[in-house]
């Protein structure tokens, strides 16, 4: 185990899903949430063993721990241990100063990466990163992101950009609107203006997407992303909406060789990548730094999509 004295903390929509008991799972209470925790080790435990010093900054993340030693966390695949631990959902997270967390799953921060921009990037960026990573594409390849303008989706954007990607954007308003275009992104769709089907194919010169990434946090985002796909394109689902539903016509998913991939944070080695790429410059965190106290009116505005980019508080 090491204590972490956390600088900063992003807030996650999973952490409103938490709060709210969205979702049909049994979390420990009473209980800390928080898993986008960005801070310095300030102990290590006596029988650790670790490649950690005393002042590394570091991150803590959903995931707090693995067995690394199952099927799964052998091939990377940590977080569907059957041993795992969440931070914000099995153990305390990182809505405090100070945070146990455990020496073989914090992630170290680059040191040129500023401590509140690297909190958001902990979660939403890696689980981004890693399902943008899922679509197995080359660059110049159609990728639809529908919550492009949300805390997920503006990091969403960035990392497809990054990997060569030719990105369309789905949100709702103006401000969201420019945020996209902030990142050179020219295709933003509007889902309150038209058919989304009908203006995805016309920006795909009629032949639709190679993926849909799925980052909304509402469930009406789910029922049109099949039907922009070209053959062999992937449906990969980030988004957690309450009691939502992906219905797939097998006739048509069959002969298009269509793909429906569900994607879950990333592993130890997708968590520094994502955070390397933050740090040279190819992906910013759009976010502002609010108190620690704010949280429950933060909470309130996300709930009620207010927010454009991330929400980072000041643990300290």
């Amino acid at each position: 185990e090491v204590l972490v004295r956390l600088a900063y903390s992003g807030v996650c929509h999973t952490d409103l899903h938490v709060w709210l008991g969205d979702w049909p799972l049994d979390n420990k209470l009473p209980l800390v949430g928080g898993h986008e925790g960005a801070g310095y080790v300030a102990a290590i435990g006596e029988h650790s063993h670790s490649h950690l010093k005393i002042g590394d900054p570091v991150g803590v993340k959903w995931l707090a721990n693995s067995c690394l030693g199952c099927e799964d966390c052998r091939k990377g695949h940590e977080s569907t241990c059957t041993q795992a631990e969440l931070h914000g959902f099995t153990v305390d997270g990182s809505f405090q100063q100070w945070c146990v967390s455990f020496s073989e799953h914090v992630t170290p921060i680059p040191t040129d990466l500023p401590m509140h921009a690297a909190a958001p990037i902990l979660c939403a960026g890696v689980t981004v990163y890693k399902a943008l990573k899922e679509i197995g594409g080359v660059c110049g390849d159609f990728v639809v992101i529908p919550g492009a303008g949300g805390g997920l989706g503006h990091l969403a954007c960035q990392y497809a950009r990054a990997m060569g990607y030719r990105v369309i954007a789905i949100d709702t308003g103006a401000d969201k609107r420019k945020l996209v275009a902030s990142f050179g992104i020219k295709d933003f769709i509007d889902f309150k203006d038209g058919n989304v089907r009908d203006q995805v194919l016309a920006a795909t010169e009629g032949r639709g997407a190679h993926a849909t990434v799925v980052v909304a946090s509402g469930g009406e985002a789910y029922k049109d992303a099949l039907s922009f796909l070209r053959p062999h394109g992937a449906v990969v689902l980030v988004g957690l909406p309450k009691d939502t539903y992906i219905t797939a016509e097998v006739f048509g998913s069959v002969l298009n060789a269509h793909r429906i991939i569900g994607s879950y944070v990333g592993n130890r080695q997708d968590s520094i990548e994502a955070l390397k790429l933050a740090a040279a410059g190819d992906v910013s965190t759009t976010y502002k730094i609010e108190k620690l106290e704010n949280l429950p009116d933060v909470f309130d505005r996300m709930a009620a999509g207010k927010l454009a980019g991330r929400i980072v508080l000041d643990c300290e």
